[in-house]
């Protein structure tokens, strides 16, 4: 099996704390996995590319026992003592990472995209349709390649290191069963095949136990969200703390001292959202069986998807039914 890993959360860091071991656990299926992923956070951007700007890259070598450290070098070379890999950096977006993979670096030798894992839930159309991670799958899926997102939401502030190995373990258990079982869909890109899933684990204390978590085929909850930005305008430096590099489940966390607005006439807005009613929903909001549902109970969720956006369904059938007919 070959595998192309990426992300939107960049190599291993704070920010990052999965990539590295979820590239050891695919590795020890003896599967092929190359690494391709920004090389900083890039959370929230969605499958978006940055056309006007030169992507450039680097060549990094993790080296154990979590990948924090490592060599970086504008050029490829062999590997040396304690290194596990070697892995690429773009200065592009996750969307941007997926597609030069496939097309430039590997062209033809990729045959499953994993996209994460991400640090912070991707449940819900609301944070599915803002996703970096999902974004990377959804630009694999747009060429034909399987591609699957892969999320762990955050429940427990901080999350005990002891749910890493466990949750890890999970994800290649889904990611496996998805490959030798993938779906069909009349629908899909890929001769009627599903074109991708998006995965939810959440870090909870189930993981620890001999059972496990349930894993349940969901839909997406649709929903919505309000304000997502703080009007700073005319705040000093000094008063405007930065906004949240991590992902949607780290805005649980009460956000750090923010400026007031001012009537200064300039014009300054900080991404600072609301998401409390995302993020701890009323289970009454949730519908049965939906990916937010799953994660409310602490459920693992795998959600079949679409690389294109939804329609309401069509009314006529007929092309004199579709044509518009207008009074000018």
């Amino acid at each position: 099996m070959r595998v192309l890993l990426t992300n939107d959360d960049g190599p291993p860091g704070s920010a990052s704390p999965y990539v590295f071991g979820l590239y050891n656990h695919l590795s020890a299926f003896g599967w092929d996995v190359k690494v391709v992923l920004p090389s900083s956070q890039k959370s929230w951007i969605g499958k978006a590319f940055h056309i006007a700007e030169i992507t450039k890259g680097n060549y990094f070598y993790p080296t154990l026992p979590d990948g924090l450290t490592g060599e970086i070098s504008p050029t490829s070379r062999p590997l040396k003592d304690g290194e596990v890999a070697e892995w690429i950096l773009l200065d592009g977006t996750p969307a941007t990472c997926a597609n030069v993979a496939l097309h430039n670096i590997f062209p033809g030798q990729i045959d499953l995209v994993i996209s994460g894992p991400n640090l912070g839930r991707n449940t819900s159309s609301a944070f599915a349709l803002s996703s970096g991670t999902v974004g990377a799958a959804l630009s694999a899926s747009l060429s034909k390649t399987r591609s699957i997102a892969v999320s762990y939401g955050t429940v427990v502030h901080p999350t005990p290191t002891s749910y890493f190995e466990p949750s890890h373990v999970l994800a290649c258990r889904i990611i496996r069963y998805l490959w030798d079982n993938w779906g069909q869909d009349e629908g899909g890109l890929r001769a009627g095949e599903v074109d991708l899933y998006n995965v939810n684990i959440p870090l909870v204390e189930g993981l620890l136990t001999d059972e496990g978590l349930k894993i349940l085929w969901t839909s997406m909850w649709r929903n919505s969200y309000g304000c997502l930005f703080k009007d700073v305008s005319g705040a000093t430096p000094t008063t405007v703390q930065p906004s949240s590099a991590a992902g949607p489940d780290a805005l649980d966390l009460p956000n750090a001292e923010a400026a007031s607005s001012s009537s200064s006439g300039t014009l300054a807005f900080k991404f600072s959202p609301t998401m409390d009613g995302l993020i701890r929903p009323d289970e009454s909001s949730l519908p049965v069986g939906s990916d937010g549902w799953a994660i409310f109970k602490g459920c693992a969720s795998v959600t079949p998807l679409r690389s294109s956006f939804a329609e309401p369904p069509g009314e006529a059938t007929d092309i004199e039914d579709r044509i518009w007919k207008m009074k000018l």
